[in-house]
């Protein structure tokens, strides 16, 4: 028998538990703090405080403001994927609505109720802070942008995308866009990166026209109009992409 059968992880310390807790209680302050105050008042001194704590003893968990705020954006996208995952789970195989409207509509929803976490990700970018690179915000948002690229795309082969009818690419794009890391948009060819960048940047624009207050005109009405704007978006990539034997029925 294999000695691999008998290898169990070490038990983690009651110290390193203590620690866990700890840090997750200090960003649970600091989702409080910024709702109620939004991104750019986020303050060590007063999350401290609202624990009862000192600066110092907040040092011991989060050396910097920096690393506290890379948590929190970790945090954010990950629940941010989480809401995306829920939906395209609770659509189905068989919903009568496309999955990646399905999907779009929860990424709204999210937004919508969470307007200062919104922020953070795609408001202003606070002052003087730098996400680590390659770090654990590009490996969450990475997560999210699996999800929307995997419903946008459901169905076709790779040799269809290949074959989307887009504007002509200069050659310098056309590298850069094939050039880029199997984790950012994973093996996609050039084409349907394209798209998906079309098709991100369209609906993450209404999104945040909407959270940030420049479609309130349409009163009530905001959620219909995303909707049909989606719509209208997918019916039109999807068009590009020539009909292949292999097509799943979901993406009609």
């Amino acid at each position: 028998m294999s000695a691999d059968r008998h290898t169990t992880m070490a038990p983690v310390s009651l110290r390193e538990r203590r620690r866990s807790a700890a840090s997750r209680e200090i960003v649970d302050a600091a989702e409080q703090h910024l709702a109620a105050h939004g991104p750019a008042a986020l303050s060590l001194r007063a999350v401290a405080r609202s624990l009862g704590m000192t600066v110092q003893a907040l040092y011991h968990y989060f050396p910097n403001r920096d690393a506290l705020v890379t948590a929190l954006i970790t945090k954010a996208y990950d629940d941010l994927a989480d809401a995306l995952q829920a939906a395209a789970d609770r659509a189905g195989p068989d919903v009568r609505e496309p999955r990646l409207v399905v999907v779009a509509e929860a990424y709204r929803e999210w937004g919508v109720a969470r307007p200062e976490h919104f922020q953070l990700l795609y408001g202003t970018p606070l002052r003087s802070y730098a996400a680590p690179a390659d770090g654990p915000t590009t490996q969450a948002v990475r997560r999210m942008g699996t999800v929307f690229q995997r419903e946008l795309f459901a169905g076709f082969t790779p040799e269809q995308l290949a074959a989307a009818d887009v504007p002509l690419l200069s050659a310098a794009h056309r590298e850069q866009l094939e050039g880029l890391p199997v984790q950012a948009q994973g093996d996609l060819p050039a084409a349907a990166v394209a798209l998906f960048l079309s098709a991100w940047g369209h609906v993450h624009g209404l999104v945040v026209l909407e959270v940030f207050g420049h479609t309130s005109f349409l009163g009530g009405r905001q959620a219909e109009v995303f909707r049909t704007s989606v719509r209208m978006m997918l019916e039109d990539i999807h068009r590009r992409i020539p009909a292949g034997p292999v097509q799943d029925e979901r993406v009609r």
